[in-house]
């Protein structure tokens, strides 16, 4: 039934019952003997009390499930909040959740990326010292080639005068001492006469 019925049924009840009372005449007041005589009651059966008692009995049974029918729609109603309230809750976690995982992630991103161009940096400035101390090593090779080259010429020259002059030039324990030193860099050996 739905619940326009059963208010409907309920007034109708309601109605029949006060119509009811209103033609069943109050019981006269009977004076009582105060004799102590017995006497012996014999009960009617009273159909219209009957009627009366089954619509009170249906009228408080209605008035029980329309109470109950509240009650367990107020329960429902109280239930579907808390589970909404919970969703809503542990949805409202899993975004926070996401969120800062997301902020982490970004943040190792952005680490990486700075330690990779750290890297690539120091990377760039290890080449450039490598050849740096290359060039220095070519100049100096350069250097103590041009010496060597300006020595002999210098021997070149001398011997080449004394040869046009004749003349051998005494030397009273003239010692000659080479000096040769031999550099090694990068699988290059050098080596100079001094």
């Amino acid at each position: 039934m739905g619940e326009e019925e059963k208010k409907n049924l309920a007034s109708a009840l309601a109605k029949d019952v006060a119509e009811e009372k209103a033609v069943i005449p109050p019981p006269a007041e009977e004076k009582h003997d105060d004799s102590k005589a017995l006497t012996i009651v014999e009960k009617v059966a009273d159909p219209s009390a009957e009627k009366l008692l089954d619509r009170d009995a249906i009228l408080t049974r209605l008035e029980t499930e329309k109470r109950m029918s509240l009650i367990r729609a107020w329960e429902d109603s109280v239930k579907t909040k808390a589970e909404n309230k919970s969703i809503k809750k542990k949805c409202a976690i899993t975004s926070w959740e996401n969120s800062k995982k997301a902020s982490i992630e970004a943040e190792l991103k952005k680490i990486e990326e700075d330690l990779e161009k750290k890297k690539a940096e120091y990377a760039e400035k290890m080449k450039n010292k490598v050849a740096m101390v290359h060039k220095l090593a070519e100049e100096k090779r350069a250097l103590a080639e041009a010496k060597r080259g300006e020595e002999v010429l210098k021997a070149e020259e001398i011997a080449a005068k004394y040869r046009a002059s004749g003349y051998l030039m005494k030397f009273s324990c003239v010692f000659v001492v080479c000096i040769v030193v031999v550099y090694e860099h990068m699988g290059l050996v050098c080596i100079f006469i001094l």
